[in-house]
């Protein structure tokens, strides 16, 4: 028997507190989309890409740091929405660190033009890049980004 096609490359999306209130929370800063709506999103751009995609969503930090220790044996990338846990959670911040894969940072407001709390990312010292400002295109902005990264570390070799 012949083994069947490689598996696609698994990238986990993780949306942090209160990302289950988009479409209701602050429309005129992260517009009327659904999280439901972006993910979708997300997920056709990563099918698009040769990927697999899988989104969880969590208001508990703790949550959010088993689904990072979860992906180390199963994930080659995350694209994480953490919202205000971006800016003050340093667990979140030493999980991500202990991922060998891609991590790829998402807003989709610009966190630069807002509140001066907001300026800091306590995430960026640990992904590899940073997609904001960019509304709903920045879901399928950072899937893109991942697979990129992927793309190189494959021409790169071991």
């Amino acid at each position: 028997m012949s083994p069947g096609p490689p598996a696609r490359p698994l990238v986990l999306l993780l949306s942090g507190p209160n990302l289950g209130l988009l479409g209701q929370r602050q429309p005129e800063v992260y517009g009327r989309a659904t999280l439901e709506d972006h993910v979708e999103a997300a997920r056709a751009e990563a099918e698009a890409l040769g990927l697999q995609l899988e989104h969880q969503q969590t208001d508990h930090e703790g949550t959010l740091l088993e689904a990072v220790h979860g992906a180390r044996t199963r994930a080659a990338g995350l694209v994480v929405n953490a919202g205000a846990l971006t800016h003050y959670s340093w667990a979140l911040h030493d999980a991500l660190a202990a991922f060998d894969g891609v991590v790829v940072e998402l807003h989709l407001s610009n966190p630069a033009a807002r509140e001066p709390w907001r300026h800091t990312s306590v995430v960026a010292p640990v992904a590899h890049g940073l997609v904001a400002g960019f509304g709903g295109l920045g879901y399928r902005l950072a899937v893109r980004a991942v697979a990129e990264l992927l793309a190189q570390r494959r021409q790169e070799g071991p």
